[in-house]
């Protein structure tokens, strides 16, 4: 098995040599035909060209005829559409000084809100923002009565089931998270302008204020059905948007308080970083001082010392 494994080897391997000698061989030949190839296109050259030159004097006429023609009517064209073009030129150039104007303003209006911006006035701003969405919550529907619910379940969106007993937000309250929410807001104008970030703690309380009015107070109203309950079969009530806004409204009033207390980064140092504050500033000594040390008389010396050495 092994010989016959060792002849199937050596008759493929002389096989193969076969093949690339006669590739071999065709290439030789194409390649030395490529001179004939070559001669052949130098041929068709030297008739291509005499065929032109032959053919110049014909068409040498036929195109000044044609420029005769056409010469005319392009130099019509070329008038009466100049104004046009200049036309649209000018405003294309029109365009871009606008363009250009508009880019220079939005980059200084841009610039100079930068320069205003600071972290302490986003989180300003934020808190106010917070503020008028609690005030605004408080004329929306927060709550709903939905009749017959359930037999709307497998009905497409759509289809609706009829509420009624709608509530505005600021109902159950008596609308009290609108002080609250105005004296937020003052207070974190009030805090910018004279630069009290203590005053944000004040605004924190006063989110978990409305935060506690909110759970405590709409959430059990909202999920009440009341006498609708039983007036009504497979009546539910429904939380509407309005308790959502006020909800992430005192939610900003929040995280706002905190990070306006936390703006301008107070950190307390302890006793340590006194001590290597102190160290860090505390004064040289009075003989490594440069200037005693400069007006402080320098040691005498004997006369046998300072002498010179010839006169010894």
């Amino acid at each position: 098995m092994i010989a016959a494994a060792r002849r199937r080897a050596m008759v493929v391997r002389v096989r193969a040599e076969a093949f690339t000698k006669s590739a071999d061989r065709r290439l030789n030949a194409v390649l030395a035909g490529a001179p004939k190839a070559e001669t052949w296109t130098r041929a068709a050259d030297r008739r291509l060209n005499r065929e032109l030159v032959r053919a110049w004097p014909r068409l040498a006429p036929l195109g000044r005829r044609a420029r005769a023609f056409f010469a005319p009517w392009l130099q019509r064209a070329g008038r009466l559409l100049r104004p046009v073009a200049i036309l649209l030129l000018r405003v294309f150039s029109w365009i871009e000084r606008r363009l250009r104007r508009l880019a220079a303003l939005t980059g200084r209006v841009a610039r100079r809100i930068w320069a205003m911006l600071s972290f302490e006035r986003v989180i300003c701003a934020a808190i106010v923002v917070a503020a008028l969405a609690l005030i605004a919550s408080q004329f929306v529907e927060y709550r709903s009565v939905e009749i017959g619910q359930p037999g709307y379940a497998d009905l497409p969106a759509s289809a609706a089931p009829p509420a009624v007993g709608k509530e505005n937000a600021g109902e159950p309250h008596a609308y009290l998270l609108i002080p609250v929410a105005l004296l937020a807001a003052a207070l974190a104008l009030v805090g910018l302008r004279r630069k009290r970030w203590r005053l944000g703690r004040t605004i924190f309380v006063l989110g978990l204020l409305s935060l506690a009015v909110i759970l405590l107070v709409d959430l059990p109203a909202g999920q009440d059905a009341g006498a609708e309950e039983t007036r009504f079969s497979g009546a539910t009530a429904v939380l509407e948007e309005g308790f959502y806004i006020e909800l992430a409204a005192a939610a900003g009033l929040i995280i706002g308080g905190l990070l306006y207390y936390a703006g301008p980064c107070r950190t307390r140092t302890n006793s340590f970083a006194r001590a290597a504050s102190a160290l860090r500033r505390r004064r040289r000594r009075r003989d490594s001082s440069r200037p005693r040390a400069a007006r402080r008389p320098s040691p005498r010396r004997s006369a046998g010392v300072s002498a010179p050495a010839s006169q010894r």
